[in-house]
Protein backbone atom coordinates (compact mmCIF):
# COMPACT_ATOMS: atom_id res chain seq x y z
CA UNK A 1 0.00 0.00 0.00
CA UNK A 2 1.52 3.48 -1.11
CA UNK A 3 2.04 6.24 1.82
CA UNK A 4 -0.90 8.19 -0.25
CA UNK A 5 -3.57 5.46 -0.14
CA UNK A 6 -2.61 4.39 3.61
CA UNK A 7 -3.21 8.95 4.38
CA UNK A 8 -6.35 9.06 2.77
CA UNK A 9 -8.06 5.92 4.03
CA UNK A 10 -6.75 6.76 7.39
CA UNK A 11 -8.38 10.37 6.91
CA UNK A 12 -11.58 8.29 5.62
CA UNK A 13 -11.87 6.68 9.05
CA UNK A 14 -11.13 9.45 11.39
CA UNK A 15 -13.69 11.42 9.64
CA UNK A 16 -16.31 8.63 9.61
CA UNK A 17 -16.14 8.44 13.54
CA UNK A 18 -17.22 11.74 14.47
CA UNK A 19 -20.57 11.46 14.39
CA UNK A 20 -23.85 11.67 11.99
CA UNK A 21 -26.40 14.51 10.98
CA UNK A 22 -28.49 15.82 8.51
CA UNK A 23 -28.65 18.88 5.98
CA UNK A 24 -30.86 20.45 4.70
CA UNK A 25 -30.55 23.48 2.92
CA UNK A 26 -33.48 25.86 4.30
CA UNK A 27 -31.46 25.34 7.59
CA UNK A 28 -27.80 25.83 6.36
CA UNK A 29 -25.95 28.35 4.15
CA UNK A 30 -24.52 26.68 1.02
CA UNK A 31 -21.26 28.32 2.44
CA UNK A 32 -20.16 26.05 4.90
CA UNK A 33 -17.22 26.61 7.52
CA UNK A 34 -13.67 26.24 6.08
CA UNK A 35 -12.19 23.99 8.49
CA UNK A 36 -13.99 20.57 9.82
CA UNK A 37 -13.90 20.17 13.35
CA UNK A 38 -15.36 16.35 14.32
CA UNK A 39 -18.10 16.46 17.17
CA UNK A 40 -18.29 15.24 20.27
CA UNK A 41 -21.09 12.15 20.67
CA UNK A 42 -23.43 14.33 22.13
CA UNK A 43 -23.21 17.65 19.85
CA UNK A 44 -26.11 18.46 18.45
CA UNK A 45 -27.40 17.41 14.53
CA UNK A 46 -26.75 20.45 13.31
CA UNK A 47 -23.23 20.72 14.41
CA UNK A 48 -22.66 17.14 13.14
CA UNK A 49 -23.61 17.71 9.75
CA UNK A 50 -21.45 21.39 9.82
CA UNK A 51 -18.39 19.64 11.09
CA UNK A 52 -18.77 17.62 7.65
CA UNK A 53 -18.92 20.41 5.36
CA UNK A 54 -16.11 22.25 4.25
CA UNK A 55 -17.07 23.71 0.72
CA UNK A 56 -19.75 25.34 -0.78
CA UNK A 57 -22.62 22.40 -1.62
CA UNK A 58 -23.55 22.55 -5.50
CA UNK A 59 -26.79 23.67 -6.60
CA UNK A 60 -26.74 20.64 -9.49
CA UNK A 61 -24.90 17.35 -9.15
CA UNK A 62 -21.38 17.37 -10.02
CA UNK A 63 -20.33 15.17 -12.12
CA UNK A 64 -17.38 12.85 -12.46
CA UNK A 65 -16.26 9.64 -13.32
CA UNK A 66 -15.20 6.34 -11.23
CA UNK A 67 -14.48 2.49 -12.35
CA UNK A 68 -17.33 0.42 -11.86
CA UNK A 69 -17.52 -2.33 -9.98
CA UNK A 70 -17.16 -3.93 -13.75
CA UNK A 71 -14.00 -2.51 -14.44
CA UNK A 72 -14.55 0.24 -16.83
CA UNK A 73 -14.74 3.68 -15.69
CA UNK A 74 -18.31 5.55 -15.97
CA UNK A 75 -19.58 9.19 -14.90
CA UNK A 76 -22.24 9.76 -12.68
CA UNK A 77 -23.90 12.07 -15.60
CA UNK A 78 -24.70 9.00 -17.73
CA UNK A 79 -27.16 8.04 -15.36
CA UNK A 80 -30.51 9.96 -17.04
CA UNK A 81 -33.02 8.52 -14.50
CA UNK A 82 -35.43 11.09 -12.81
CA UNK A 83 -34.55 10.97 -9.33
CA UNK A 84 -31.11 10.11 -8.15
CA UNK A 85 -30.02 8.58 -5.57
CA UNK A 86 -25.55 8.66 -4.95
CA UNK A 87 -24.66 7.24 -1.59
CA UNK A 88 -21.32 7.72 -0.30
CA UNK A 89 -19.88 4.86 1.86
CA UNK A 90 -17.23 2.52 2.44
CA UNK A 91 -16.78 -1.58 3.75
CA UNK A 92 -15.18 -0.52 7.16
CA UNK A 93 -18.01 1.97 7.85
CA UNK A 94 -20.82 0.10 10.18
CA UNK A 95 -23.11 2.81 9.44
CA UNK A 96 -22.81 2.58 5.97
CA UNK A 97 -23.34 -1.12 5.90
CA UNK A 98 -26.31 -0.82 7.67
CA UNK A 99 -27.81 1.22 4.97
CA UNK A 100 -27.39 -1.08 2.14
CA UNK A 101 -30.85 -3.36 2.96
CA UNK A 102 -32.33 -0.46 2.64
CA UNK A 103 -30.84 1.13 -0.66
CA UNK A 104 -31.55 -2.18 -2.17
CA UNK A 105 -34.87 -1.98 -1.46
CA UNK A 106 -35.69 1.53 -2.24
CA UNK A 107 -34.33 0.94 -5.69
CA UNK A 108 -36.59 -2.42 -6.31
CA UNK A 109 -39.48 -0.53 -4.69
CA UNK A 110 -39.39 2.60 -6.55
CA UNK A 111 -37.57 1.66 -9.87
CA UNK A 112 -40.72 1.77 -11.81
CA UNK A 113 -41.08 5.29 -10.71
CA UNK A 114 -37.13 6.04 -12.47
CA UNK A 115 -35.56 6.39 -9.09
CA UNK A 116 -31.88 4.65 -9.34
CA UNK A 117 -29.94 4.55 -6.77
CA UNK A 118 -25.98 4.53 -6.85
CA UNK A 119 -23.33 3.57 -4.55
CA UNK A 120 -20.25 5.43 -3.87
CA UNK A 121 -17.26 3.39 -2.85
CA UNK A 122 -14.38 5.43 -0.87
CA UNK A 123 -12.31 2.41 -0.40
CA UNK A 124 -9.89 0.10 -1.89
CA UNK A 125 -11.42 -1.57 -4.91
CA UNK A 126 -10.74 -4.91 -3.88
CA UNK A 127 -12.01 -4.77 -0.75
CA UNK A 128 -15.31 -3.35 -2.38
CA UNK A 129 -15.56 -5.82 -5.18
CA UNK A 130 -14.98 -8.54 -2.01
CA UNK A 131 -18.25 -7.60 0.22
CA UNK A 132 -20.42 -6.46 -2.61
CA UNK A 133 -20.47 -10.14 -3.85
CA UNK A 134 -20.37 -11.48 -0.64
CA UNK A 135 -23.64 -9.47 0.34
CA UNK A 136 -25.14 -9.22 -3.26
CA UNK A 137 -24.87 -5.66 -3.91
CA UNK A 138 -27.37 -5.06 -6.92
CA UNK A 139 -27.23 -1.79 -7.93
CA UNK A 140 -24.67 0.43 -9.79
CA UNK A 141 -21.00 0.94 -7.74
CA UNK A 142 -18.86 3.53 -8.64
CA UNK A 143 -15.40 3.12 -6.56
CA UNK A 144 -12.20 5.19 -6.32
CA UNK A 145 -10.07 6.06 -3.29
CA UNK A 146 -8.32 9.29 -3.95
CA UNK A 147 -10.58 10.28 -6.91
CA UNK A 148 -13.35 9.31 -4.31
CA UNK A 149 -12.62 11.43 -2.09
CA UNK A 150 -12.45 14.21 -4.94
CA UNK A 151 -15.72 13.14 -5.76
CA UNK A 152 -16.97 13.68 -2.27
CA UNK A 153 -15.56 17.08 -2.06
CA UNK A 154 -16.97 18.28 -5.32
CA UNK A 155 -20.79 18.09 -3.38
CA UNK A 156 -18.87 20.26 -0.37
CA UNK A 157 -18.13 17.17 1.78
CA UNK A 158 -15.08 16.26 3.90
CA UNK A 159 -15.68 12.84 4.11
CA UNK A 160 -17.98 11.72 7.34
CA UNK A 161 -19.31 8.82 6.03
CA UNK A 162 -22.08 7.87 4.99
CA UNK A 163 -23.98 10.72 3.13
CA UNK A 164 -26.46 10.75 0.73
CA UNK A 165 -27.47 12.92 -2.29
CA UNK A 166 -30.92 13.44 -4.05
CA UNK A 167 -30.94 14.85 -6.94
CA UNK A 168 -34.45 15.51 -9.14
CA UNK A 169 -35.15 15.07 -12.90
CA UNK A 170 -32.92 18.46 -13.25
CA UNK A 171 -29.91 17.10 -12.09
CA UNK A 172 -30.38 19.68 -9.54
CA UNK A 173 -29.34 18.62 -5.72
CA UNK A 174 -32.28 18.62 -3.59
CA UNK A 175 -31.22 17.57 -0.46
CA UNK A 176 -28.38 16.17 1.10
CA UNK A 177 -28.24 13.65 4.46
CA UNK A 178 -25.15 13.30 6.09
CA UNK A 179 -24.77 10.06 8.10
CA UNK A 180 -27.14 7.11 8.25
CA UNK A 181 -30.14 7.43 6.11
CA UNK A 182 -33.52 5.75 7.69
CA UNK A 183 -36.71 4.63 6.03
CA UNK A 184 -38.72 7.16 6.75
CA UNK A 185 -36.48 9.81 5.73
CA UNK A 186 -36.04 8.02 2.61
CA UNK A 187 -39.65 7.60 1.41
CA UNK A 188 -40.51 11.31 2.35
CA UNK A 189 -37.36 12.80 0.18
CA UNK A 190 -38.39 10.38 -2.73
CA UNK A 191 -42.16 11.43 -2.06
CA UNK A 192 -41.48 15.21 -2.55
CA UNK A 193 -39.24 14.66 -5.44
CA UNK A 194 -41.50 13.05 -7.12
CA UNK A 195 -43.91 15.90 -6.59
CA UNK A 196 -41.40 18.42 -7.67
CA UNK A 197 -40.68 16.54 -10.66
CA UNK A 198 -44.39 16.27 -11.35
CA UNK A 199 -44.83 20.31 -11.05
CA UNK A 200 -46.90 19.74 -8.13
CA UNK A 201 -44.22 22.05 -5.96
CA UNK A 202 -41.19 24.28 -6.26
CA UNK A 203 -37.48 23.16 -5.06
CA UNK A 204 -37.68 25.86 -2.55
CA UNK A 205 -40.62 24.27 -0.87
CA UNK A 206 -39.57 20.70 -1.44
CA UNK A 207 -36.38 21.71 0.08
CA UNK A 208 -38.01 23.43 3.33
CA UNK A 209 -40.43 20.67 3.87
CA UNK A 210 -37.41 18.11 3.71
CA UNK A 211 -35.19 20.24 6.09
CA UNK A 212 -38.05 20.27 8.81
CA UNK A 213 -38.99 16.76 7.83
CA UNK A 214 -35.86 15.52 8.58
CA UNK A 215 -35.44 17.79 12.03
CA UNK A 216 -38.82 15.80 13.23
CA UNK A 217 -37.36 12.64 12.43
CA UNK A 218 -34.00 13.39 13.94
CA UNK A 219 -35.53 14.84 16.88
CA UNK A 220 -38.12 11.53 17.02
CA UNK A 221 -35.32 9.16 17.37
CA UNK A 222 -33.46 11.25 19.85
CA UNK A 223 -36.28 10.78 22.46
CA UNK A 224 -36.78 6.95 21.48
Amino acid sequence: MSSIRFAALSLLIAAAAAGVGYLGFGALSRTAPEAAVAPSSAAPVLDATAAAVTRTIPKSLPDFSLQTLEGPSRALSSFTDPILVVNFWATWCAPCRREIPLLRELRQTHRSDGVEVIGVAVDFRDDVVRYAAEIGIDYPLLIGEQDGLEAAQAFGMELMLPFTVFGDAKRRLVTLKVGELHADEAAYILRRIKDLNAGRASLEAVQRDIAEQLKQFALAREVA
